[in-house]
């Protein structure tokens, strides 16, 4: 069993060299003691059944969660074929977790944007196949199939996960999901008030708040890591966010959009191809810091081990139920993990 259940990472953190590197990074956090790996996706060489079905071969213990797959990216019975595939293969350790995406990307590759309803729809849709049931005829949110059917002798019992950041994502995570992760650089009282809409809504739909799970999602930067590297974790991570959904960032934590506003108008952003945390040089992230107000990078584990293990330990104070240390390989982590669990 993990030594801290209650803590996760995610593997593949950033823009990696190569998805090999998940091999070593799983067996670390295994042997720290780490319990959950998250699993992100992005359309290049992070695809997440890939990757799953990795980690669960080279591990033994710690929890395998997509944090997250979007639900519209494969046929429902591909994805939930998956899910049970990865749910016999790990051992029941596997969460299948979605999100709902980035809407300039699904706009630009014809996907479609998606809602509240069709996450809901799709988690039922889940839950039902995996108990075996055949589902006819179905027509709702989450799309038209005449049969959806896997195996009529499964009665299975898999997690589901939702990345929630509005208010509306975090109420469908407290009435219809097991695991609710939540965004990097929240505010304390962001976190707070996140923690309480998911846990009133399970109250609300019947079920007991306790068993819905809430990750902070805690940008995790130790000083013992080189300057440059530093800078890109915290600096370029942010700024890579406010690029994709700034508004979003903003609105949720209540801060200035003047800055936002600001950020977007720099000569430097404005022009800058990609994301900002994957090819922005030290120089360049030197730069951007100019332009994000501390405050906004604060919501972080930064400075010396003890540091970064108060600030962990600080999140559950707030009313998380787990932390995932995000940003960091296991190898960077292990001193703060360290530091933690002493």
């Amino acid at each position: 069993m993990a030594l801290h259940p209650e803590l996760g990472f995610y593997t593949l953190a950033g823009a990696p060299e190569s998805p090999r590197d998940l091999i070593d990074e799983v067996h670390d956090a295994e042997a720290m003691g780490l319990g959950a790996a998250f699993i992100s996706e992005r359309f290049n060489i992070k695809e997440a059944s890939t990757l799953s079905g990795a980690a669960a071969a080279v591990s033994n213990d710690i929890r395998i969660i997509t944090g997250a797959t979007n639900h519209n990216t494969r046929h429902p019975i591909v994805t939930a074929s998956y899910a049970t595939t990865m749910h016999f293969l790990s051992g029941g350790r596997f969460t299948l977790g979605i999100g709902r995406g980035i809407a300039p990307l699904q706009d630009a590759y014809g996907m479609g944007r998606i809602t509240t309803a069709q996450m809901e729809d799709f988690a039922g849709l889940m839950r039902r196949l995996w108990r075996g049931e055949a589902v006819v005829g179905h027509d709702g949110p989450a799309g038209s199939w005449p049969v959806l059917r896997l195996d009529p002798d499964f009665d299975e019992e898999i997690p589901l996960g939702l990345v929630a950041f509005g208010p509306n994502s975090l109420e469908l995570g407290g009435r219809a999901f097991d695991d609710v992760i939540l965004h990097t650089f929240f505010t304390d009282a962001t976190l707070e008030r996140c923690v309480r809409t998911v846990k009133d809504a399970a109250e609300r739909a019947g079920r007991d708040p306790s068993a819905v799970r809430v990750w902070s999602c805690l940008a995790t930067v130790g000083d013992h890591i080189a300057e440059p590297l530093r800078i890109k974790k915290r600096v370029g991570r942010l700024a890579t966010y406010l690029q994709a959904y700034g508004d979003l960032m903003v609105t949720t934590n209540g801060w200035d959009p003047a800055v936002l506003a600001a950020f977007r108008a720099d000569d430097f952003v404005a022009g800058f191809k990609g994301a900002l945390d994957a090819k922005a040089t030290t120089e360049e992230l030197e730069h951007v810091a100019t332009l994000l107000p501390d405050e906004w990078l604060a919501p972080a584990a930064t400075g010396s081990p003890t540091a970064c293990a108060a600030t962990i330990r600080r999140q559950f104070d707030l009313g998380a139920d787990g932390v995932i240390l995000h940003g960091a390989t296991p190898t960077e982590l292990r001193p703060i993990v360290a530091e933690y669990a002493a």
